[in-house]
């Protein structure tokens, strides 16, 4: 991943937002960075923000449909099992797991984040 200082900052700060299930908000703080990536970067940017609007669709808006977890998968097919330090499959079957599953929350480990720019 190749992001400016502030575009890594602001994809660490949805990173924690989405540790913590407040997806509309990591949603929100990945929309930044997203805006000027390009190639796998965007693709992988724009697989994580479908994530959390289907989390928050579902849980705030009661939405079934899954539509935006659908169109993640898109996303994510075309990017290697892992990219910047996330494991996507893992990332993919938690998210799923939440969207059934009242208490279920995933996470995208802190370690494994890049820590060099």
């Amino acid at each position: 991943m190749m992001f400016s200082t502030s575009d890594q900052q602001a994809f660490e700060e949805g990173v924690a937002l989405f540790d913590t299930g407040q997806w509309w908000e990591a949603h929100e703080a990945w929309e930044r960075p997203w805006l000027t990536a390009t190639g796998a970067d965007r693709t992988f940017l724009q697989a994580l923000i479908l994530l959390a609007a289907a989390l928050h669709k579902r849980w705030h808006h009661g939405s079934l449909t899954h539509r935006n977890f659908y169109k993640a998968v898109n996303y994510l097919d075309s990017l290697p099992d892992e990219y910047g330090g996330v494991k996507l499959a893992r990332l993919q079957a938690e998210v799923w797991e939440a969207l059934h599953t009242p208490d279920a929350f995933p996470r995208i480990s802190r370690e494994l984040l890049p820590r060099e720019l």
